[in-house]
This record gives C-alpha cells, structure tokens and sequence, in this order.
C-alpha cells in the first residue's frame, strides 16, 4: 500500500468516525476505489479508529479526569456517566463477539454499504422530523433504560454503511435526549466499543501482519487522531445549530453514487 493511500484513508476515517456517515462504510468504498482490499484493509480499517478515539480522549480528558475523581468520592454524577458507557457498551460487546465472523464477512462486501448509506440516510430525516420531547439533557442525568436503549440501537451499525455514531445518536434522539448530549454520548461509547475491537483485531492479526502492515497501521493512526481532533468539535456545533439533515442528504448521495459505480462497473 503506497503513502497517499494510507494517508487519504487516514483522513476519510478522522473525517467520518464521528460523523453519522459511516466511517467503516467510508473505508471501504474508499479502499474499493483504491484498490485496497481483503483481510489486510480490514485490520487497517479497524485498528486506526484507535487514532480517532483518542482524539476524544485528549479533547473530553477533563471530563473523564472529573469523572474518574467523582467515582473515588462516590459522586451521583459520576457514577451515573459510568453506568450509562457500561449499559450503551454492553449489547454491542455481547453481540459483537457472538457475530464476530458475519461482521468481519460484511465488511468486504461494498454494495452492502451503498445500500446502508442510503437507507440510513432516509431513516435520520425520518427521526428527525419524529423524535421525541427533550428530556435527556446530560449523561450524567439520563436514566438506565434509555442508556441500554440506545446501545441495543447501536449494534445495528455492526451492518457496515449503517454509521456507529448515527444508529447512536438517532437512537437517542428517539428516546428524549437533545442533539448535543445524544452526540457527546456517542463519542463517549466510542472509546470502550473501539477499543474492544481493535484489541481482538490486533490480536487476530499478531502472527499474520508484517512489519509493512504495522507502519501503515501506524501512519494511518496519526493521521486519523490529528484530523478528528479539528472534526469533532466542528461537528458540535453544526449539529446543534443544523441539526443532522444535511449529514442524511450526504449519505443518500454518495450511497446512490456508490450503488450505481457498483453495479455498473
């Protein structure tokens, strides 16, 4: 694989990870039109996310440092955001490691993200035009059923093209919360679900993947932290002020673009 490659596949994935796109989705049609395919675009694919997520990290540390010093005082606050990561994690681990083998299969099948863009373009005008009465304001404040909700809605992003972030922050919106915290919540449940993943995809590929395979691995991880450090916080603001119409209309684009270079080429 060649620098631009790793490079432009570095920026798709700090661009879209957090964005109600699809970053894996993206990956793969970008991997598609570049010809980068197989077992290795798919521990590539997985592994620089990590890059993405620590992007949260370092931009949330304060919260997460408040968090961990509420925990050790027995803070309500605290406790409850730590409750709600635990419950939004939890079906997608469980689930997750039951239909390891079906995901990993999806993910080399294109015309399945094209389809998925589209539909979930059309399913987030949908929610936005129905979601439900604001009364989810914060993590911290928001009850256990709707943190489990929103992780059972989650796991339907383990279908590539379906977009982490959207099935999260849709679910959300669905059940009462607001467009900031529904998005916050998201970044949140990105760091233990993206972890987990690429953790055991780390682990399937350690006696497979060359020294090659790892610096690309490495190139991608830096590029994709530095660019979803700029995104995140811009994404913020957009969705408060614009709401997610504009990311739906995207996504019903490029997955009508994708779906007819797919079929015809």
């Amino acid at each position: 694989m060649s620098l631009l490659t790793i490079i432009l596949l570095g920026i798709v994935e700090g661009v879209t990870e957090f964005l109600p796109v699809s970053s894996t989705g993206h990956l793969i049609l970008a991997g598609e039109l570049l010809g980068f395919q197989g077992n290795q675009s798919g521990t590539f694919d997985i592994v620089i996310q990590l890059g993405a997520i620590l992007a949260v990290v370092v931009l949330y540390f304060g919260r997460f440092t408040a968090v961990a010093g509420g925990l050790l005082k027995r803070d309500r606050g605290a406790i409850v955001f730590t409750r709600n990561i635990f419950l939004g994690f939890l079906p997608a681990l469980v689930i997750g490691a039951i239909a390891y083998r079906a995901i990993k299969a999806m993910l080399e099948t294109p015309i399945i993200v094209a389809v998925a863009l589209i539909v979930g373009g059309i399913a987030i005008l949908v929610i936005e035009r129905i979601a439900k009465r604001v009364t989810v304001t914060s993590v911290e404040t928001m009850p256990w059923k709707t943190a489990l909700g929103v992780g059972v809605v989650q796991c339907l992003a383990m279908i590539p093209g379906i977009s982490r972030s959207g099935a999260t922050i849709m679910g959300g919106l669905s059940m009462g919360i607001d467009r900031k915290t529904a998005a916050e919540y998201s970044f949140f449940l990105a760091v233990p679900i993206m972890v987990a993943a690429s953790a055991k995809e780390l682990w399937e590929a350690r006696h497979v993947a060359s020294s090659n395979d790892w610096s690309a691995i490495g190139i991608g991880f830096v590029v994709s932290f530095v660019v979803a450090l700029a995104v995140i916080r811009a994404f913020i603001t957009v969705v408060t002020r614009h709401g997610f119409a504009p990311f739906a209309w995207y996504r019903i684009v490029v997955g009508t673009i994708a779906l007819i270079w797919l079929i015809t080429r």
